[in-house]
């Protein structure tokens, strides 16, 4: 018998991934988010807390992104007013990344927006084997 579509895990993640970003995307709207501005801002602001400054390669690295989508996301949020680049002191070709005002009074608002999406579509499974599961499909950040 051949396989069919629903007995691919593959083609279920497929699914299920674009179930989960259709909520995501729904969710950051009143936000004036998009989902890549929103990983890319959380993650500075998670970074600047941790007292870091990151470079764009270094957040791209951190979030998993590409390199020039990361520089072209993170000038639309400087724009936007979320984000600020200033040259690093020591190496004129690198931007140091910081959460502006605003964007560290965004930040957590839209988090507990992106963690209650996950909270309803994860709520069949527990929290540790979702956590579990996912970390070991998404690999560490060597496997890139």
């Amino acid at each position: 018998m051949p396989l069919q579509p629903n007995d691919s895990p593959g083609f279920l993640l497929w699914r299920a991934t674009l179930r989960w970003q259709r909520g995501i995307t729904k969710a950051l709207e009143p936000l004036d988010l998009t989902h890549v501005q929103f990983v890319l801002l959380a993650c500075t602001w998670w970074l600047n807390a941790q007292d870091r400054r990151p470079s764009q390669v270094e957040l791209a690295g951190f979030a998993g992104t590409d390199v020039k989508m990361t520089s072209t996301v993170i000038r639309g949020l400087e724009v936007k007013g979320f984000v600020r680049r200033e040259l690093d002191p020591d190496d004129a070709r690198t931007f140091r990344l910081r959460v502006t005002r605003a964007g560290g009074r965004l930040a957590p608002k839209a988090i507990d927006v992106v963690e209650e999406v996950d909270r309803r579509f994860f709520v069949a499974v527990p929290h540790r084997d979702v956590i579990r599961v996912l970390g070991g499909l998404a690999g560490s950040a060597t496997d890139r």
